[in-house]
């Protein structure tokens, strides 16, 4: 994501420099168009008609290639479009709304994120994207495939805007291994002019900073918060939902779990009024592994119980430790 930061006031010095620039104008003019796509168009939501939700350390895959790891999570299932409540067999039906968490995604996983979601068209330049953090910040490489495999790479530090959107602030930019700098000169000017017009919902520019919602280009079901801190560790990207000062809620139940309660929620053949559903771990050694594509086959490798007041409570097994599954059925288009 940082692949936007790269230009140079030196490039006018040498015809390398050019082609350098030009390249790097063709990487924003692909990258974006592939963000508009991976966005999809905002449909309404039935706040009156959200599930509570709540947390706690949980491996939260969005496909086979992206996870997230929730540390905690406060929140609600919140129904949109033409839904009237959350259909967890249907991750469109239904956004994460935060009110407060501590999320984390590691390099790798955000590298998936890039090659197999954001750059998902047959002809896309971008190739062998990989991320990795360095003192803090993040570095960033991958290759022009269609301009005979040229190298870029750019490291620079992440912060949160004043309305929880993520600043990149680049400072080490390289293209064809020459160290350059300058955000717009890179982009272009219609590209450039694009960004600063607000026609690109989630990307803005702010100088040499790129301004994004990282949220937006998540596969669904997509999750809507305002991040409030970040921090680079050695192997992950932690971002604060909520406030500075956030801290969890008083847990709802013990070890891992993903708690779901009021209003109606819908799963399989069943529907629940005032719903009042746990999912717990059945090893609870490690995060609740949970994948919303198979959580069928978590559900019937476990067992549930229901009390007298009709409380439903699952205990469900790790996704990773299912063995082989099958893809999920695709859903039919209209």
């Amino acid at each position: 994501m940082q692949f936007a930061r790269w230009a140079s006031h030196s490039f006018c010095s040498s015809n390398r420099f050019r082609a350098a620039r030009g390249m790097l104008g063709l990487i924003v003019s692909l990258a974006i168009p592939a963000m508009i796509a991976a966005q999809e168009t905002v449909a309404p939501e039935k706040a009156d008609a959200a599930v509570r939700a709540q947390m706690r350390n949980v491996k939260y895959r969005f496909s086979d290639k992206v996870s997230v790891q929730i540390n905690f999570l406060n929140g609600a299932l919140v129904p949109i479009g033409n839904n009237e409540c959350p259909v967890l067999d249907d991750k469109n039906s239904f956004k994460i709304r935060i009110d407060t968490a501590e999320i984390a995604i590691s390099p790798g996983d955000l590298a998936n994120l890039l090659n197999s979601y954001v750059f998902t068209q047959p002809k896309s330049p971008l190739s062998g994207i990989s991320v990795s953090t360095v003192n803090g910040q993040l570095k960033m490489k991958g290759r022009l495939h269609d301009k005979g495999d040229i190298p870029f790479e750019s490291q620079g530090v992440l912060s949160p805007t004043p309305d929880g959107k993520l600043r990149l602030h680049s400072e080490k930019i390289k293209s064809l291994h020459v160290p350059v700098k300058g955000l717009m000169d890179a982009f272009g000017i219609d590209v450039a002019d694009l960004i600063k017009s607000g026609k690109v919902p989630g990307v803005q520019s702010d100088g040499n900073d790129l301004m994004l919602d990282l949220e937006q280009i998540l596969p669904p079901p997509h999750i809507d918060g305002k991040v409030t801190a970040v921090r680079v560790e050695s192997n992950s990207i932690i971002q604060i939902f909520g406030g500075t000062d956030s801290k969890p809620k008083p847990k709802l139940q013990t070890g891992n779990y993903m708690s779901y309660q009021g209003n109606r929620l819908r799963f399989g053949k069943l529907t629940m009024d005032d719903a009042d559903v746990v999912l717990y771990d059945m090893n609870p050694s490690d995060p609740l592994d949970f994948f919303l594509d198979h959580y069928k086959e978590q559900l019937a490798a476990g067992y549930t119980k229901i009390n007298t007041s009709f409380q439903l409570r699952v205990f469900i097994k790790d996704f990773a430790k299912l063995g082989q599954v099958p893809a999920p059925a695709k859903s039919k288009e209209n």
